[in-house]
């Protein structure tokens, strides 16, 4: 049996693996974004409200698919679905290639978003790794996704400069193949066996996590961290601009806040984790984030003391990024994993959605004072609304080596299935090694007994 506080080989596979496809997935829709508001414009039949159309309807497409596609996972396997989005992503990469017309980009823009798989590897993610270390996990993605935006700022722009913007789109559709190569190659599979959980139609499956408060509130939360992510992006450019930085430099400002961001996060975490202070942690990251977003507000006539504001929402915003879905995996019930991963997923592209339009909409009536109270504002609310949070006992779980052989495994299984005090057991392909997540009054002893047989 492995040590509890040591990731297993398999969990490191996993992390590095899953991390590795989030940078190939995410750089491939973070490189537009620099550059598709002013290449869009030279496209036939193109307006500004077109333009706007083309940048959004991606993040649109996601979240109505999340859903759908996380409940899908639960049905017939992560790795299927993540396959399938890759593909739509590739084909929709290919369409906004080729569009001539507004009409063909927005076209290829809802396509892409149409391969909406966050949720699906994040579930994926969770499957693979056991709770005292899916924290550290989450923080892994956190940090390919913020790689991959860091890197599409300075790239986006000098590729599209020699490519234009349909060369662009021919990468991202490179990018998406290479994900999938990875998909069958190093990313390890799960055979996922529920125990103890209901057999639910799909309609039940999405009522209950619609109807659990303490879902709810993640799914709010998560909501309210992408809608404030987004308008800040809307604004912090702006500023920049009008301090004296051009475009092309403003990735000097990003990259080291992101880097300073990820070595103060991360001891923050680990410490919260050890000390069983995860609500505190979550309160505290909440509050800062508001405060944070009107020190902007309130600071902006100094560039340093904005841009120590900007690094602490930054640190925060990795923090809750990390966490919330770390939560949410511990928070759902069993069977249900891929469902709930699909809802969050849907908040959070909705988030993203609503502080693009709301951020820009303020931004021309109040100027960029009126999108940083937005975002402290949002973070008012959300801090009153996560003041009854509840974080559930991380349940005991186990990673078992039960060998190789194929009757021995059968025979474990089957026990252990029987077992009412293990909760789910998730099976490693071509590993020896199982995950079983059990009930706090679970007797170790009996399971040493049965491995030994």
């Amino acid at each position: 049996m492995n040590h509890p506080d040591r990731m297993t080989g398999v969990e490191k596979r996993a992390v590095f693996s899953l991390s590795l496809l989030y940078i190939f997935r995410m750089l491939g829709l973070f490189l537009v974004l620099p550059v598709l508001a002013i290449y869009g414009p030279q496209y036939e039949g193109s307006t500004g409200t077109l333009v706007g159309l083309a940048v959004g309807i991606y993040g649109l497409s996601q979240a109505c698919l999340q859903i759908p596609l996380g409940l899908l996972s639960d049905r017939i396997g992560r790795k299927p679905v993540i396959f399938g989005g890759l593909l739509l992503f590739a084909a929709g990469s290919v369409l906004a290639a080729s569009a001539d017309s507004i009409w063909g980009l927005i076209a290829g823009r809802f396509l892409q978003g149409a391969g909406a798989i966050a949720s699906t590897l994040t579930a994926l993610m969770a499957d693979l790794t056991r709770e005292q270390h899916r924290s550290k996990a989450m923080a892994g993605i956190g940090a390919s996704i913020g790689m991959s935006f860091a890197v599409a700022l300075v790239l986006g722009p000098m590729i599209s400069a020699r490519l234009g913007l349909a060369g662009l789109f021919w990468l991202t559709a490179l990018l998406a193949i290479i994900g999938i190569i990875l998909l069958w190659t190093t990313v390890p599979t799960a055979n996922r066996v529920t125990t103890n959980a209901e057999v639910r139609s799909v309609p039940e499956m999405m009522r209950r996590c619609l109807r659990d408060a303490d879902l709810m509130r993640l799914n709010v939360g998560v909501f309210a961290l992408h809608l404030m992510i987004t308008a800040q992006f809307v604004a912090v450019p702006a500023y920049l601009e009008r301090m004296g930085l051009d475009v092309a430099r403003h990735w000097q400002v990003y990259l080291p806040m992101l880097f300073l961001a990820f070595l103060i996060m991360v001891p923050a975490m680990v410490a919260a984790e050890r000390r069983g202070r995860v609500k505190p942690m979550i309160l505290i990251a909440v509050a800062l984030l508001g405060s944070s977003a009107l020190g902007m507000a309130l600071l902006g006539h100094s560039l340093a003391l904005f841009l120590a504001a900007l690094l602490v929402f930054f640190v925060v915003f990795n923090l809750l990024e990390a966490n919330l879905p770390s939560l949410l995996s511990r928070t759902v019930y069993p069977g249900g994993r891929g469902t709930a991963m699909g809802i969050f997923s849907s908040f959070q592209f909705m988030g993203a959605f609503f502080g693009g339009s709301l951020g820009g909409l303020l931004m021309a009536r109040w100027g960029l004072s009126g999108v940083f109270i937005l975002c402290a504002a949002v973070g008012l609310i959300w801090l009153l609304l996560a003041l009854n949070m509840r974080v559930p006992a991380p349940a005991p779980n186990l990673a078992v080596e039960i060998g190789r052989d194929e009757q021995q495994r059968k025979t474990v299984l089957e026990r252990l299935r029987e077992w009412p005090e293990v909760l789910d057991i998730t099976v490693i392909a071509g590993e020896p090694v199982i995950y079983i997540k059990v009930a706090s009054d679970f007797d170790r002893r009996r399971l040493d007994e049965l491995i030994s047989v």
